[in-house]
């Protein structure tokens, strides 16, 4: 475990590197806290020399210049804590140093640890993503043009009309991922350290779904448990009957996780009802409220998850009353449908924007909006002619 005092020196150069991803941390006394507890000297050291692409064992020697088997077994430990991802494909295991969000931190709650002050942790982490007046992690996390993550629907109130694609339904992305797992919500693991609870009653374990390879490295590294598909419905099922969000990948191939969300706990959410209405990306579709048959009696407002239902006077001062949608709020999820008692809500289709195919062009996309695309590139090229001089 890192300690307060230790590993200044490789702190910053660690900050350095992980402000090359998409989503980087902005440099505060806070989070070289969090970074200190979270990363050894060494292991803090090692981070900061990884490059941007997947590296080999070989390429990691050569940046760190350490011995291979020491370097090996370090890259192991940080495996298993969540700071580094491993995965093996032609013979070779490649490593990937983990982003802080979507990463570490939540690697960090996602399983019981021994070996961090998780109380304090917690705390550091809240006060460093909401904690600052000037917003800034909330900037760099939600202000980008495409959100690193979507909604959603609920497939069973999209009109009859609308025709969903794979990639829009929860169901069918966990039936064709071919591997999934179910692991601890890690916001709600946070909240609890603060000594607070999910006002929806949603479970902290067994609740957020990964999939495919990302799920192979979770169950490997103790963050999961494997689920047959089945299991995995049945507990997506679970969460819509608490009223939560679906959130995912803002990726049409392969998303990596469904993560079932609350307006009380879920720092993505938190995001949007926090100033940032399109820091996740909505789905095709918009909440529609008849007017005639609402009785204004609050219910989908309750159940909402991202503030996006107020009550409002109809008829100047008098009694009635009704409930308005908010639409730039509005992620179009029909979280809030099944709350209604007079059925006047609906979902109705809204073009939106189009959505990353994989999460390279995500990440890409990402970087050319916030003028970051010139490491990864250089990272890119130096890493082909390595491995092509036979070097990786």
């Amino acid at each position: 475990m890192g300690h307060h005092g230790q590993g200044k020196s490789n702190i910053v150069p660690l900050i350095d590197r992980l402000n090359k991803y998409p989503i980087g941390l902005p440099d505060n006394e806070k989070l070289r806290k969090i970074l200190a507890i979270l990363f050894s000297e060494e292991e803090a050291y090692v981070a900061s020399r990884f490059p941007l692409t997947e590296a080999t064992l070989k390429e990691l020697v050569r940046a760190t210049g350490w011995d291979k088997r020491r370097l090996e077994k370090k890259l192991d430990e940080m495996a298993d804590k969540g700071l580094v991802f491993d995965s093996k494909y032609g013979g070779k295991t490649y490593y990937l140093l983990m982003p802080g969000l979507i990463g570490f931190f939540e690697f960090s709650f996602m399983k019981q640890r021994q070996d961090l002050p998780v109380a304090e942790l917690a705390q550091l982490m809240e006060e460093y993503l909401f904690g600052d007046p000037d917003q800034q992690m909330g900037k760099e996390f939600f202000a980008s043009k495409t959100p690193l993550t979507r909604t959603l629907a609920y497939e069973e109130h999209i009109p009859v009309s609308s025709q969903v694609a794979t990639y829009e339904s929860a169901r069918e992305i966990i039936k064709n991922a071919g591997y999934g797992a179910i692991g601890m919500c890690y916001c709600r693991h946070k909240k609890e350290h603060l000594n607070q609870s999910c006002e929806k009653n949603a479970p902290t374990k067994e609740i957020c779904i990964s999939l495919g390879t990302a799920a192979k490295f979770m169950v490997r590294r103790g963050f999961a448990e494997k689920r047959t598909t089945e299991e995995l419905l049945k507990i997506l099922q679970g969460a819509r009957d608490l009223n939560l969000t679906h959130v995912t990948d803002n990726i049409r191939h392969k998303p990596s996780f469904i993560c079932n969300c609350c307006s009380c706990c879920c720092e993505l959410l938190g995001g949007v009802i926090k100033g940032f209405p399109m820091g996740v990306a909505k789905t095709n579709y918009t909440l529609q409220i008849d007017s005639e048959s609402c009785v204004g009696c609050g219910l989908c407002k309750k159940a909402c998850n991202v503030d996006a239902l107020e009550l409002i006077d109809m008829e100047n001062g008098k009694s009635k009353k009704r409930m308005r949608v908010e639409p730039d709020n509005c992620l179009g999820c029909g979280a809030c449908i099944s709350a209604c008692p007079t059925g006047s809500l609906s979902l109705v289709p809204m073009d939106r924007a189009e959505i990353p195919e994989k999460k390279k062009d995500l990440f890409k996309q990402i970087l050319k909006e916030k003028k970051r695309m010139t490491p990864f590139v250089i990272d890119t090229i130096k890493t082909k002619i390595t491995r092509k001089l036979g070097m990786g």
